[in-house]
Order: structure tokens, then C-alpha cells, then sequence
């Protein structure tokens, strides 16, 4: 028998993952980032949809808490500078990592996890998909969490949302 997934509405639902990325390298989580929100990871991904004539985005959503304490390898801390033009002459602007952590650290996950998506339609939409906090609170987000990234299994609270046997029991009313 076969255990294909096919084009079923399952197959392309969107799961919420959750990221803590403190104490993480900011290329290697922007990579496995990247990963996630085009959707490789899924066993129905098919690059070839992705042509100019059909596109399919079958990615998930990404919530990634404590961007602040992000890490950098050697001295990258030093040497990366983030460059835009306002396209008056002589209207670049360069800005150090270091001053880019301290006013606002989630700029700097959005340009590493821009970098590695393809350069097509699609990006922005997925880019759309990632939101990026520097505390340790996801805000509104947490309701939808389905997903932990470590080990990529269900969170309790999803497990006792889907399942009845795990709801706690309510305490049974006394008669009168």
C-alpha cells in the first residue's frame, strides 16, 4: 500500500514553529530559517513549481524569540556593515552591526534570512511568514505555536488541544 501524501489539504497546512535563538550562530539558524519557510522540509516540496508559470509556497510560519542574544562567528561583529542608498547622490547609508544589535536586533535576522531566499516572486510573501522578536515574549504569536524547533515534535499545549484523553478533567459539580 502506498503512503504517498499527495496534494491533500494536510499536505500543505502551515504549522507554526518556534525559535529561541540565543546563544545561536545567526548564518546557520538564517539557513535552517530559510529552509523552513520555503518549505524543503516537506516531503511534497517540488522545486519545479516554483517557475515563473506555477508557483506553489508550500512554507511555514517561523516565531523566533530573543534575537538580542544572537551570535556571530570571528569577528564578523566587527567587520559587517549594512549598506543602503536613499538614491540622492552620495546617499549611502552604512551602519555597523554593532550599532544595528543595539537599536533594532531583528533587522539583522531579516537581511541574513533575505540573503538566502531565492531572489523570485515568492520572497516577499515569505518573508511575511517570519516574525522576529528581540525578548523572550512572542506577543500574539504564542497562541499558534504548534511546533518546537529543537526536536521538532508538538508542544504539550497542542497535544492537549487535539487530544481529549489529555485535557485536564474538569472537577465534577456536587449535587443538590
Amino acid at each position: 500500500m502506498s503512503q504517498s501524501i499527495g496534494n491533500t489539504a494536510l499536505a500543505y497546512a502551515r504549522a507554526w514553529h518556534h525559535v529561541d535563538a540565543s546563544e545561536r550562530v545567526l548564518g546557520k539558524l538564517a539557513e535552517r530559517i530559510a529552509i523552513v519557510l520555503m518549505g524543503k522540509h516537506k516531503p511534497i516540496y517540488d522545486k519545479s513549481c516554483t517557475s515563473k508559470v506555477f508557483t506553489v509556497d508550500c512554507g511555514d510560519y517561523v516565531v523566533v524569540t530573543n534575537v538580542k542574544d544572537i551570535q556571530v562567528t570571528g569577528r564578523k561583529d566587527e567587520e559587517i556593515v549594512y549598506r543602503r542608498h536613499t538614491r540622492f547622490p552620495g546617499g549611502l547609508k552604512e551602519r555597523p552591526y554593532k550599532e544595528v544589535m543595539e537599536t533594532k536586533p531583528s533587522d539583522v535576522l531579516y537581511h541574513a534570512v533575505s540573503g538566502m531566499l531565492p531572489k523570485n516572486r515568492l520572497k516577499d510573501r515569505r518573508l511575511a511568514r517570519l516574525k522576529v522578536f528581540g525578548g523572550s515574549n512572542p506577543g500574539i504569536y504564542k497562541a499558534n505555536i504548534m511546533k518546537r524547533w529543537e526536536d521538532g515534535t508538538l508542544t504539550e499545549d497542542y497535544i492537549k488541544r487535539l487530544d481529549p484523553k489529555n485535557r485536564p478533567q474538569q472537577p465534577e459539580q456536587p449535587q443538590q
